[in-house]
C-alpha cells in the first residue's frame, strides 16, 4: 500500500501534520489501492471490499482457522518455486549443463513445502537435525539436498552421512577430520564444498550480511585458510570435494556482489586445480536474492538474474581458461516472502501527541513480535491494508502494533491506513512468508499461528495453530 516518495512533510487533510517518515511512503490517493509486487499472485480486492487469496475470502478464513494466521498462497509459492528451476536451468544450459536451484529451508520449512519442492524438480538446503528431518519426512530424497551450518554436531553429521545427502558444506577447518572420521566409521565417501568468506561486503543489515570477514561463518579466502581447507579435504580418500560455496548476504538486489563472489570462487577453483591438481565440478553461489516489502524495493526477476550470473561465470571462466563447473544457487526468500501474508485482527487504536503538533495512530493487533520479529531484529519494514471491507475513510498515519509486553514489538513502523479502522477489523501484512513462521516465538506464553494453505478455492493447514496445551505439554515442573 505503500506509495513512492514525494519529499517534505506529509499532512493527512482533517488530521494534522504528520511527523517525518520513511522517503518511500506518501499518503495514498486510496487506502484500498494494493501494490502488485508486495502480493502473492492470486490476492485481490472483491467488489464487496474484502480481500480474497486463491479464490477464498479472508473473512472466511478467519472465521474458519483464528487470528493471526499466516496464509500461503500455493499457486504463487510453485510458481515462483518453478520459475527459479526454469530460469537457472535455461541460462546455464548451453554453459554447463544446467544448473541446480536449492530451495533455502531457513526460510520456511514443513512437510508440505517439502513435498511441493519435490514434485517441482527443486532441491532443499537445510542448516539443522531438524531441518533434514522435515525434508526426509515430506519425502524430498537425501541426495537432492546439501546440509550448512557453522557448528553442526555429530550427531547431525552423521544423520546426514546415514542418509545419503548430496552434499555437506564444511564452514571451519575442524569439520574436515571430522567428516572424513564418520564417513570412514560409516563406510561410505562424503561429498563435501567448502564455505568461502570472500570478502564482499553486501549492502544488507548487517546481521544478515555473511561474506565479510570480521562474521562467524566460512573459511577465510584472503588468509589462505580456504585454498589449506582444499588441501586438507584432498588428502582424506573418505571425502570428495565437490567445490567451494560462498553467501554474501540477504534481501540484495543487484549482482555486482555475486560478480564478485564468482570471480574469486572461479579463481580459487583454478588455483586448486593448478597447484593441487584437482578438478572441481561445481560452485555454489549461494541466495540472498531481495524482495518487495515496500514500494522503495525492486527485485530482479528469476529469469534476469539467471542471466546475470550466466554471462558472469562464463565471462569469469573463460578469464580463468577453466571449463564452466556446474552452478547452484539457493534461493528461499524470494520463494516464499511474497508467497504468504499475515491476516491479523485489529483490537484497541489509539492516537498521540508528537513533537511539533504531529499525530500518530497505534493500531494493536492480535499478534505482533511472536508472529514477526523481523521488525524488531533487523529494522524492517512492512506495509499493510485494510483487508475486511473497502473505506472511504481519510488516511492517517499508522503504526501496527503487537499485543506483547514490549515497546519495541512494532510489526508496521509507518504506514497510511484508513482513520476508521477499528476494532474487529481484518488487517493484512504482506510479504511474511520468510522467517516470520520459521523464527517465530511462544513470547509471553503465546501459541504461534497456524500457516493456511489456499489454492483453487480451497484451504486447507499446513502447521496448525498452536494451543494453551500445547505449551503446557512441554512444561514437566
Amino acid at each position: 500500500m505503500a506509495g513512492t516518495h514525494e519529499g517534505g512533510a506529509l499532512h493527512s487533510p482533517g488530521y494534522g501534520s504528520v511527523a517525518i517518515v520513511p522517503g518511500w511512503l506518501r499518503a495514498p490517493g486510496d487506502v484500498n489501492d494494493l501494490l502488485p509486487q508486495l502480493w502473492a499472485a492470486t490476492v485481490g480486492r472483491h467488489r464487496d471490499g474484502a480481500l480474497r487469496v486463491g479464490g477464498v475470502d479472508v473473512r472466511e478464513l478467519a472465521a474458519a482457522h483464528g487470528t493471526p494466521a499466516y496464509v500461503l498462497d500455493e499457486a504463487d509459492f510453485r510458481g515462483r518455486a518453478t520459475a527459479f528451476r526454469d530460469a537457472f536451468s535455461g541460462a546455464f544450459a548451453d554453459l554447463c549443463g544446467g544448473a541446480d536451484v536449492y530451495y533455502a529451508a531457513k526460510t520456511f520449512l514443513c512437510t508440505g513445502v517439502v513435498r511441493w519442492l519435490a514434485e517441482d524438480g527443486l532441491n532443499l538446503d537445510v542448516a539443522s537435525g531438524g531441518e533434514l528431518a522435515t525434508g526426509l519426512r515430506g519425502a524430498m530424497p537425501a541426495a537432492r539436498m546439501v546440509l550448512h551450518g557453522n557448528n553442526k554436531s555429530r550427531a547431525e553429521l552423521r544423520a546426514a552421512l546415514a542418509a545419503g545427502v548430496g552434499r555437506i558444506v564444511l564452514d571451519n577447518l575442524a569439520e574436515v577430520d571430522v567428516v572424513a572420521d564418520l564417513a570412514r566409521e560409516l563406510g561410505t565417501t562424503a561429498p563435501v564444498m567448502i564455505r568461502v568468506t570472500v570478502g564482499v561486503e553486501a549492502h544488507t543489515h548487517s546481521y544478515i550480511a555473511t561474506a565479510h570477514e570480521d562474521q562467524k561463518f566460512g573459511l577465510s579466502l584472503a588468509s589462505g585458510r580456504a585454498e589449506a581447507a582444499a588441501a586438507a579435504v584432498l588428502a582424506r580418500p573418505e571425502l570428495r570435494l565437490l567445490g567451494f560455496h560462498s553467501h554474501i548476504g540477504s534481501q540484495i538486489f543487484d549482482t555486482a556482489g555475486f560478480e564478485v563472489a564468482a570471480r574469486r570462487l572461479l579463481g580459487l577453483t583454478a588455483r586448486v586445480r593448478r597447484e593441487q591438481g584437482a578438478e572441481l565440478p561445481e560452485i555454489d553461489l549461494g541466495g540472498g536474492f531481495g524482495i518487495a516489502y515496500t514500494s522503495e524495493h525492486d527485485p530482479l526477476a528469476p529469469a534476469d538474474l539467471a542471466g546475470h550470473l550466466a554471462a558472469i561465470v562464463e565471462r569469469e571462466c573463460r578469464a580463468e581458461g577453466i571449463e564452466c563447473p556446474r552452478v547452484s544457487v539457493e534461493p528461499g526468500r524470494a520463494i516464499a516472502g511474497p508467497s504468504t501474508f499475515t491476516l491479523y485482527e485489529v483490537g484497541a487504536t489509539k492516537d498521540v501527541e508528537l513533537d511539533g503538533g504531529a499525530r500518530r495512530r497505534y493500531v494493536s493487533v492480535d499478534g505482533g513480535m511472536s508472529d514477526n520479529i523481523r521488525t524488531a531484529l533487523y529494522d524492517a519494514d512492512y506495509s499493510a491494508t485494510i483487508a475486511s471491507r473497502r473505506s472511504a475513510a481519510e488516511p492517517v498515519l499508522s503504526r501496527v502494533v503487537g499485543k506483547h509486553c514490549e515497546s519495541g514489538d512494532v510489526v508496521v513502523r509507518d504506514e497510511f491506513l484508513p482513520s476508521d479502522l477499528g476494532a474487529g477489523d481484518l488487517l493484512a501484512v504482506p510479504g511474511t512468508g520468510a522467517y516470520c513462521r520459521s523464527m517465530a516465538s511462544n513470547y509471553n506464553h503465546v501459541p504461534r499461528p497456524p500457516v493456511v494453505a489456499v489454492r483453487d478455492g480451497v484451504a486447507r493447514v499446513l502447521v496448525r495453530r498452536e494451543t494453551v496445551e500445547d505449551l503446557l505439554a512441554l512444561d514437566v515442573g
